[in-house]
């Protein structure tokens, strides 16, 4: 069996299309997205549009939660642009997409952890950056879930950890949105150091065992940032064209 597996399209329609026209040359049986799918300043409407017609399977982001849930006065600006562009049927399915689910025996998929759609799983807060956390930590974040590979999002950072058990934990990196800052606590910034498109082709094969595939897929991340830009989002503007955040002086 072979599974694509993307996450944290945050509304980037540009990127999830050049992803799956990667894909298409490339083939999978099943794709899985880990969540996170319209919130930011791009196209949230149309990036429903097109994951409805993709028929992947989906588990619901801590911003798809937020804006299937909050008011938009609790709202942050990405969420809160999400909200405005996407109809009452988007916000209600993105707030009935299950927070964690096995999408084959053995492959476990969640967002970020399996018990909190906020933390993360694989990484830790080092100087002010995300690093890869110690995998006894990581091990007791997962819990008391059992499989041979689980799937998260949420850091944007593209990983591969194997525990002692002998899981596979497996973050495919961002599909639109390369760098963001967090508030924190601590405050923090992920950055993937390229505009590039992220995903993962995972392939499961009797003989030869699980292996995984990461993709960087260039695409039209100029217009992305120009309509940032236009949203008022100079900073995600940045980060689309770099995947570095701007630095402040």
């Amino acid at each position: 069996m072979r599974v694509a597996v993307i996450a944290d399209i945050h509304g980037n329609l540009l990127a999830l299309e050049a992803v799956l026209a990667d894909l298409k040359g490339r083939g999978a049986d099943l794709v899985v997205d880990l969540g996170d799918c319209a919130s930011g300043p791009l196209w949230p409407r149309e990036t429903m549009e097109r994951l409805h017609g993709l028929e992947a399977l989906t588990v619901r982001g801590n911003h798809d939660r937020q804006v299937a849930e909050l008011a938009p006065a609790e709202m942050g600006p990405s969420d809160r642009f999400a909200f405005g562009e996407l109809t009452k049927e988007q916000r209600l399915l993105l707030g009935e997409l299950p927070m964690t689910r096995f999408i084959a025996p053995g492959i476990f998929a969640c967002h970020a952890t399996p018990a909190r759609d906020d933390l993360y799983l694989i990484d830790e807060v080092e100087n002010g950056g995300l690093a890869r956390g110690n995998p006894d930590a990581i091990s007791k974040r997962l819990g008391t879930i059992e499989a041979k590979v689980v799937l998260c999002g949420h850091s944007h950072r593209a990983d591969l950890v194997r525990l002692s058990n002998g899981s596979m934990v497996l973050n495919p990196g961002s599909v639109g949105s390369p760098a963001y800052d967090d508030e924190g606590p601590p405050a923090h910034v992920s950055e993937s150091g390229t505009p590039c498109a992220r995903y993962a082709l995972l392939e499961e094969n009797p003989k030869s065992g699980v292996t995984v595939e990461f993709i960087a897929v260039a695409y039209a991340f100029e217009k992305a940032a120009r309509r940032a830009q236009e949203n008022g989002r100079n900073e995600w503007a940045h980060a689309l064209r770099t995947g570095f955040m701007p630095r402040l002086r």
